[in-house]
């Protein structure tokens, strides 16, 4: 079941004129054969094109920070890594979170009760909502992020609301996510590949891309990809289709991009997280399934946007971004509570939702020098805008009892106990606006050994709530806030750097519960200022030309709000310190190396009655650790083996830290062999992902206050060709 279409409206004139567009340059002939792609032009500060590849190919340069578009590593005085496309596909990414699985800082969970990817980033959740599509908030499918839209995946650690905006889910405290779409390269490109993963799963998929005119300025790019079948997990089937259509125009002083995209995923008995009600349970089997056949997530996206930027002289430049996404959404699920013992109970719940959301920026950029000092000042405005409808029903909470270990189906309860709308019609249920404008400096000292990056970005969150059932407004909220942000880098030379910043995260506040644990709450329907969370950090990246890496410390503070004294308020702290460490590049010819480590203390500073105060915060794990290893075999050319190991350390998984879950730890082996037929590079890989069917709970909540399970995927095979004509 899902929302019926007509709830859906139609793209702006705009993106139909631009899907036009796009439509009528990419009937050119693709004929012609071309090796792996990468973008190679490099722009500082530019917001279309992209900083180059590192040694290696498996991550880049640089990647966007914000307003301040595309920046290289070095010259950054923040964290991240940017993941290519080169990867991707070696690696045989099926998502965002196949992706982001390289990486020590992140580790994914699911969202509450669905099965929306979401990225733990320095123990803090990321939702897949506030995920940028080229630097634009919130037009990117919600639940999932297929990977053959993507050219890279940047990860960015820490608070970014001065750089971004605030995000519109109310995450990203901890990082954030930027996806950047993919790019006709250089050489023509017509490429097809066949797949197959774990139970009976196939996979197909075209990428073509052609460059003409004058200089070859204009690219365009089509992808098309369908998968289908069961997957590894026992009866869990998936059905994926993808559909891509982007363009680019590289001129000498306007650059513009433009990407119309669309998804169709479903997926039919998705395996449930599991709530533990006073211990946790033992782990089933890697491949076991407790879904009830019956139970299904779907979902359905169109989403585009358009960038670009115009240099009005040579220190001059302007850019504007728009965005949007029509998306609709239906769950059928069953999510268990389960007892130490495996035990059951679990209800029927549906809901249908549908989007509707518009996102942009328009920003300039100057720079002048003041005497020996150089400034790059920059100015920003964003603006996000959400329409949403919901409705959901449920059986009776009484539910039905199960096992984990012997799970059995049972009869389909009707969902009438508790109703809110109509399934097939939905009533608008939110609406979220939020803008912004932001004002920056960077400045250069001592012949650009030193920069500093001083600003600030007033943002205003409005939101509004209405009745499921009559579309009667409930409640509104529409606060402003100004947060800062101090950023500082030394080159003490051409390989290293020191870095340090201090920079806000805000969220929209929260408004008073009518009761708690309950007793009534005497300031009920009291709405608050937006939180801020302040993050400092401290850091020394290293660049030796073909191994490049950074380590740093962080302490990020974030209120937490609790009843005291009848009085609902953001009384409490959460503060988190960590130490990281990223190794990427190749130190020799035939080897690359990806990975590196992150301890973290997730701490509960200020709490109800300080009752828990000094204990770590659920789903935050003291230590995990990636070691990504490659190696080109000199005996056999074009052989190449990998090697990837993941660790997490145990999680409390209740707030008085007396339950936890142990820890766990995967390695996968893949390897992929490339040769020339009748004059047409092929490539063969296959990747074993965790090999020792190792069965883990390996996430713990991942939404504020809520501790559900996650099993870790089992041993699955995927075995792929593709051939580049």
């Amino acid at each position: 079941m899902s929302i019926k279409s007509n709830v859906l409206r139609p793209l702006s004139l705009t993106a139909w004129s631009i899907t036009g567009l796009l439509a009528t340059a990419s009937s050119i002939t693709m004929a012609q054969s071309a090796a792996i792609e990468e973008i190679v032009v490099t722009s500082d500060g530019s917001q279309v094109l992209l900083p180059d590849a590192y040694a290696g190919g498996q991550v880049a340069r640089g990647g966007r920070v914000g307003m301040f578009g595309n920046l290289d590593m070095m010259d950054s005085p923040f964290s991240g890594t940017s993941y290519t496309q080169e990867l991707m596909l070696d690696q045989q990414a099926v998502s965002v979170a196949d992706v982001l699985q390289n990486d020590p800082v992140v580790r994914v969970a699911k969202g509450f009760g669905n099965f929306q990817e979401l990225y733990m980033i320095r123990g803090l959740p990321v939702f897949s909502d506030d995920m940028t599509y080229n630097g634009v908030f919130g037009i990117l499918p919600r639940q999932f992020v297929a990977s053959e839209f993507l050219e890279r995946v940047e990860v960015f650690r820490g608070a970014s609301t001065f750089l971004n905006g605030a995000a519109p889910g109310g995450s990203s405290i901890g990082g954030s996510v930027n996806l950047v779409p993919k790019r006709a390269p250089d050489e023509a490109l017509t490429r097809v590949t066949a797949g197959y993963e774990g139970g009976e799963h196939g996979y197909l998929a075209f990428d073509g891309a052609r460059r003409f005119g004058a200089d070859d300025s204009t690219g365009v790019r089509i992808n098309i990809a369908r998968r289908d079948g069961e997957t590894a997990v026992d009866e869990q089937a998936r059905e994926l289709t993808v559909l891509s259509l982007g363009t680019d125009y590289r001129g000498e002083r306007l650059r513009v991009s433009a990407d119309v995209g669309f998804q169709d995923h479903h997926i039919d008995a998705p395996r449930p997280s599991v709530t533990p009600n006073a211990g946790i349970p033992a782990t089933p089997d890697a491949d076991a399934n407790f879904a009830q056949p019956w139970t299904f997530t779907d979902e359905r996206q169109w989403f585009g946007v358009v960038r670009g930027e115009y240099d009005l002289s040579d220190n001059t430049s302007v850019w504007l971004a728009a965005g949007m996404r029509d998306g609709e959404e239906g769950n059928v699920l069953a999510n268990p509570n389960a007892n130490p013992d495996g035990s059951t109970t679990a209800y029927r719940f549906d809901n249908t939702r549908a989007d509707n959301v518009y996102s942009g920026e328009a920003g300039a950029r100057t720079t002048f020098d003041t005497g020996t000092v150089n400034h790059r000042l920059s100015l920003t405005a964003s603006t996000f805008s959400l329409e949403s409808r919901n409705a959901y029903a449920f059986s009776s909470f009484a539910g039905f009892g199960g096992d984990l270990y012997d799970p059995q189906p049972v009869s389909p309860p009707t969902p009438d106990f508790f109703v809110g709308g109509d399934l097939d019609a939905p009533l608008i249920t939110e609406e979220s606006e939020t803008s912004s404008i932001a004002l920056a400096d960077m400045l250069s000292l001592l012949d650009d050994r030193l920069m500093v990056t001083v600003g600030g970005r007033y943002q205003v969150i409005e939101t509004r709530s209405f009745d499921y059932n009559s579309g009667a407004r409930l409640s509104s909220y529409d606060e402003g806030r100004l947060t800062p942000v101090l950023g500082v880098v030394y080159h003490t030379n051409d390989q290293v750097s020191v870095y340090g910043n201090y920079i806000e995260g805000l969220v929209a506040g929260e408004v008073a519960p009518s009761s708690s644990g309950g007793n009534p709450v005497l300031n009920a329907g009291e709405v608050f200022e937006p939180y801020q969370s302040e993050q400092v950090e401290l850091g020394v990246k290293y660049d030796g030309g073909n191994l490049g890496g950074s380590v740093s410390v962080f302490d990020t503070s974030r209120p937490t709000s609790f009843v005291e004294n009848g009085i609902f308020a953001p009384q409490g702290e959460q503060q988190n310190r960590g130490l990281e460490l990223s190794v990427f590049g190749a130190p020799t010819a035939n080897i690359r190396v990806l990975g590196g480590a992150t301890l973290l203390r997730a701490e509960m500073t200020r709490t109800q009655n300080g009752s828990l105060d000094g204990k770590d915060a659920v789903g935050a794990p003291d230590a995990q650790y990636n070691v990504n290893v490659e190696w080109d075999v000199n005996a056999l050319p074009g052989l190449t083996l990998e090697m990837r190991h993941v660790y997490t350390s145990s999680q409390y998984a209740n707030v008085a830290n007396t339950i936890d879950v142990d820890s766990w730890h995967r390695t996968d082996l893949g390897a992929r062999y490339q040769w020339q037929l009748a004059g047409n590079n092929v490539t063969l890989r296959a990747r074993l992902q965790n090999i020792g069917d190792e069965a883990d709970w390996v996430s713990v909540g991942g939404f504020p206050g809520s501790n559900y399970l996650v099993l870790g995927s089992p041993r699955t095979l995927l075995v792929s060709g593709t051939v580049d004509f």
